[in-house]
């Protein structure tokens, strides 16, 4: 049997499989994808977290349906998605460059369409994702977000990895460790 990393958030357990990650180090991996129960249980802590901000922006795409629900929650009729490919519709958007993040290694990119930068100017920000980690991705969508003129407000995670727990400058449900 594979090992398993048992975390409790917010009265809910999850069973996340350890992985190794090309580096050597090994990490629990927490996938909300298809996990119906595990995603409306997060988002709804995490939209408590998010209370006083005008508009939540994720990235694609593990966040993406936590951050539905947390919009859902806070009756936001949108929320922006920092897209890792630049889609059709975003010709007239915005994009950053940021460093690698731990599960990729590689220098990555956010594409913002205009709708989404129009829905963050001059508004107070709720950053939302499931981990966080390095925070190479956080900087990433704090650049995004200040090159769309909004204000960084909050920044929530399901979990905060490793050293990540020790940041003030982030909210999260619970914790797990780099293994």
């Amino acid at each position: 049997m594979s090992e398993v990393f048992k975390v409790d958030i917010k009265g809910m357990e999850a069973s996340l499989p350890v992985l190794p990650l090309p580096s050597g180090i090994k990490i629990a991996f927490f996938n909300l994808h298809g996990d119906q129960r595990m995603t409306e249980h997060c988002g709804k802590h995490i939209a408590e977290l998010l209370k006083g901000c005008d508009v939540l922006i994720t990235a694609e795409s593990k966040g993406l349906q936590l951050t539905h629900v947390a919009a859902r929650e806070l009756d936001m009729p949108y929320y922006a998605v920092a897209r890792k490919s630049k889609k059709l519709y975003m010709q007239d958007g915005i994009s950053v460059s940021y460093g690698s993040s731990i599960t990729t290694g590689k220098a990555q990119e956010f594409y913002l369409s205009k709708h989404d930068v129009d829905l963050i100017k001059g508004k107070k920000v709720g950053i939302v994702d499931d981990v966080i980690s390095t925070g190479e991705s956080l900087v990433g969508l704090e650049e995004i977000v200040k090159k769309a003129g909004g204000i960084i407000f909050k920044k929530a995670f399901v979990l905060a990895e490793g050293d990540a727990k020790n940041r003030d400058d982030v909210l999260y449900l619970a914790t797990i460790p780099l293994l």
